[in-house]
């Protein structure tokens, strides 16, 4: 996998870095795919949908508004993720289940962890632009994360 330095450095002023220093937490530390993206602000339901369908390799991003307050993902929805074929989750809220997420072979970076489960009444948005740590995630662009940052390609 080429590292996003090289990526930035190929890209120029067509690739955008997020400002927001997201913590990894999922087994695989190196990802990338194009982008898919959910707005849901302390609520999972749709995020849990959406991750049970294919994911032929995507990544997606969610917008979580980034709220501390509660987890949008555990254990259960990052295995399903997983296993419907994700690349990474991008994720600007929390997430919970830490220990057992090291283990789910999965990109996944947060703002941090809260054991407190998000609500179940459904709301969000599926395939929206979405802005956080000062750039767009753009549905269809390409993000790459790896140990120094995630790089955006339009």
């Amino acid at each position: 996998m080429i590292s996003t330095a090289d990526i930035l450095d190929e890209h120029g002023d067509h690739a955008a870095v997020c400002e927001l220093v997201l913590q990894q937490f999922g087994g695989v530390t190196a990802f990338s795919g194009v982008i898919a993206t959910i707005r849901c602000h302390e609520d999972n339901v749709m995020l849990k949908e959406v991750v049970s369908s294919p994911g032929d390799g995507r990544v997606l991003v969610i917008d979580g508004s980034g709220s501390l307050r509660v987890a949008l993902l555990g254990d259960n929805i990052g295995g399903i993720a997983r296993d419907s074929g994700w690349a990474g989750l991008v994720i600007n809220g929390c997430i919970r289940d830490v220990a057992a997420l090291r283990d789910v072979e999965i990109g996944i970076r947060a703002l941090g962890s809260n054991p407190r489960r998000s609500r179940k009444n459904g709301g969000g948005e599926v395939d929206v632009a979405v802005s956080f740590g000062g750039i767009e995630f753009p549905p269809g662009a390409t993000l790459h994360a790896d140990d120094d940052g995630i790089v955006v390609v339009s």
